[in-house]
């Protein structure tokens, strides 16, 4: 394996973390204390506890998995797509780089950004209320998970679309509502019990169910299930790329 020249898109990836800080940290971290204010202080006021929880702390693990989600995709098919956009992946393609590398490349620097945003966004919240993390390993390993997960994803995307509308589209249009029903600022038990099974073919409620259990050791869904999905989609998002590598399928669009 080639590791200098994975440690070469690595870098070139998270040089551009640096250079546009503002959009890649700053507004995110800025974008979730504005939730805290909203849903932590108005509505929060109004929700005493969630599971004995306070409502303030109790969002914090779907605010984090709301920005990681959304990051991890951004990250990750920008990342990809710019090359196809402006012609350079054919150089990509053409140097002796495997796919292999490429896509540990690319993946691991869209999830490191991921992961660093994540826990910039958890120290923030810790400045609007009290945390604790009971199992601080399984919320690292949930952490990483979906970070990878979903930059695979977001890898995905990127080579599926063929103009930036596209690379918005998924995003937008799907991973937003399902993070946002997907019991981030509440616990799918306070749902009736049609609307609960109907929630439970929400892939995000389990991740944001067992990212939650790591903090307070409540789920709505059990820890273990929760982490099988996860790796259920890994598994898939895995396939996927194999597949679009094995085909070339849009690699050259």
């Amino acid at each position: 394996m080639n590791f200098y020249a994975i440690r070469a898109i690595y870098l070139f990836e998270m040089a551009r973390t640096w250079r546009t800080l503002l959009q890649s940290i700053v507004s995110p971290v800025i974008s979730t204390s504005l939730y805290f204010v909203v849903f932590g202080a108005a509505i929060g006021s109004r929700i005493s506890e969630i599971n004995g929880i306070s409502y303030g702390a109790f969002i914090v693990p779907g605010l984090v998995m709301l920005s990681l989600l959304t990051q991890s995709i951004s990250n990750a098919s920008f990342g990809i797509y710019f090359p196809k956009f402006v012609g350079t992946i054919y150089e990509l393609l053409s140097a002796p780089v495997s796919y292999l590398e490429i896509v540990i490349a690319y993946v691991g620097a869209a999830a490191s950004k991921s992961i660093i945003l994540g826990l910039i966004i958890l120290a923030t919240a810790a400045l609007f209320v009290p945390l604790q993390v009971q199992h601080p390993v399984w919320m690292l390993l949930f952490l990483v998970l979906t970070a990878v997960t979903f930059s695979l994803f977001g890898f995905i995307i990127g080579i599926w679309a063929r103009s930036f509308e596209q690379l918005q589209l998924v995003p937008l249009l799907i991973i937003t509502p399902l993070t946002f029903l997907g019991g981030s600022f509440y616990s799918i038990d306070m749902l009736p019990p049609f609307w609960r099974t109907v929630s439970l073919f929400n892939p995000v409620v389990y991740l944001v169910s067992g990212f939650r259990w790591s903090f307070f050791g409540v789920s709505d869904v059990n820890v273990g299930i929760s982490l099988g999905m996860t790796l259920v989609f890994l598994a898939a998002c895995l396939a996927a790329v194999w597949w679009i590598f094995r085909t070339g399928w849009r690699i050259k669009v």
